[in-house]
């Protein structure tokens, strides 16, 4: 692996997928360089400070940035490397199929870095096919460059943990390529699965799809229970109450961020749009503001009321304010309610205010994300506290 200058080069290396991974390369000893085009996020990694929220990251980046890991903006790196790593996701249009052509303009537009003999390895989620694709795309032309698709596994604010510990996922178009990727992944994990690469593309999206339709069924109990004037987390807890078999059934809440509504969708238009249940998940999931903003309504003249959101991110414990579904809450609020107000303790955002002038100047607060800094939070008693998630032990509380 010593023959080019460095081993591993990862493209769109400052994001939340591929700044984790170059990390954990790199302080396994491999020479790993970082290209990506956001200028801003090259100088704030090379300054040893992370772009964005994750566990573990920051220390991992102080001990190797300078050493055996550098970020660059200039795409020469790319020509350096034995394996390139392409974080780069596969886009939903806006009739919610995914758009291929980006992986196109990409190999057209950096073909030039690219030397015979690297490694290309695809590690964003992929509509099944791309992977063959790419392989068929770069077979026709001058230099040889082997394609592997290995799917990143990880949860945003586990990343570190789970690079280390969750089985890597392998494919490629020979057996000689699959022993090389495997073995580079070795060096992160002891557990290699090869599948082919449309069975790897397959596995993702059935992964994030699954667990975007079981996100969708607690919604929908929790709409069908509470539209109906029924306490749902009193049903939930009697049906997970010491019983085995209901012990992953998650709770209600807002099912959102880059990932499990597009890869959903991507599966979707992979089959001609007959994956019904990932239509109806869609549905479920994407309707939730609507839902809870309708439930409101019933109970108040939102007109005199003034509303309160409280977080912001897609997740807890996460900076990351991507497809959040608090913010189509916003949009829908922003019409119906005197005024609203709007919090986080992760996110930097002008117009947001603090979680303590939200709470005393709304009528109505709404747990938007289950941050750890609501746990305990005082909430008066002359306010109305709207909790899908029963993190505050609320529910609808202060009737």
């Amino acid at each position: 692996m010593k023959k080019n200058k460095t081993d591993i080069c990862v493209i769109g290396g400052c994001g939340h997928v591929g700044l984790p991974l170059a990390l954990c390369f790199a302080d396994k000893g491999l020479e790993v360089s970082v290209y990506d085009i956001n200028e801003e996020s090259v100088k704030i990694v090379n300054d040893g400070v992370m772009p964005f929220l994750e566990n573990g990251c920051e220390k991992l980046l102080k001990n190797n940035i300078g050493k055996n890991l550098h970020v660059s903006s200039n795409p020469k790196v790319i020509s350096e490397a034995q394996f390139v790593i392409i974080v780069i996701g596969t886009p939903v249009d806006e009739f919610l199929n995914p758009d291929r052509m980006i992986f196109k303009e990409f190999i057209d537009d950096y073909y030039k870095y690219f030397t015979d003999n690297q490694t290309l390895i695809l590690r964003s989620t992929v509509y099944p096919g791309t992977s063959d694709w790419l392989h068929n795309y770069l077979e026709k032309k001058s230099k040889k460059i082997h394609v592997s698709f290995c799917p990143e596994r990880i949860a945003e604010g586990k990343a570190i943990e789970e690079i280390y510990n969750l089985p890597q996922i392998v494919s490629a178009y020979s057996s000689k390529v699959t022993k090389i990727v495997s073995n580079l992944f070795k060096k992160l994990t002891k557990d290699i699965i090869v599948l082919d690469p449309t069975e790897a593309e397959l596995a993702k999206l059935y992964t994030n799809s699954w667990r975007y339709i079981q996100f969708a069924i607690a919604n929908q109990f929790y709409m069908l229970a509470n539209g109906h004037g029924k306490d749902f987390y009193k049903i939930y807890d009697a049906m997970t109450f010491k019983y085995p078999r209901t012990q992953s059934f998650p709770k209600a809440g807002f099912a959102a961020g880059p990932c499990l509504f597009k890869d959903t969708m991507q599966l979707s238009s992979f089959d001609n749009n007959k994956f019904f249940l990932g239509h109806s998940a869609m549905l479920i999931n994407e309707g939730m503001p609507a839902f809870i903003a309708e439930e409101l309504e019933k109970k108040f003249d939102l007109k005199t009321k003034t509303v309160g959101i409280l977080g912001m991110a897609f997740k807890a414990e996460s900076d990351d304010p991507r497809s959040s579904l608090s913010y189509k809450l916003r949009k829908i609020l922003n019409i119906s309610s005197k005024k609203l107000f709007c919090s986080d303790e992760y996110i930097e955002n002008k117009s947001f205010v603090s979680k303590e002038e939200l709470i005393e100047k709304s009528d109505i607060i709404i747990l938007g994300v289950p941050h750890k800094n609501y746990d305990g939070i005082n909430l008066p008693k002359d306010k109305y506290i709207y909790d899908m998630w029963n993190f505050l032990k609320a529910g609808e509380k202060n009737k």
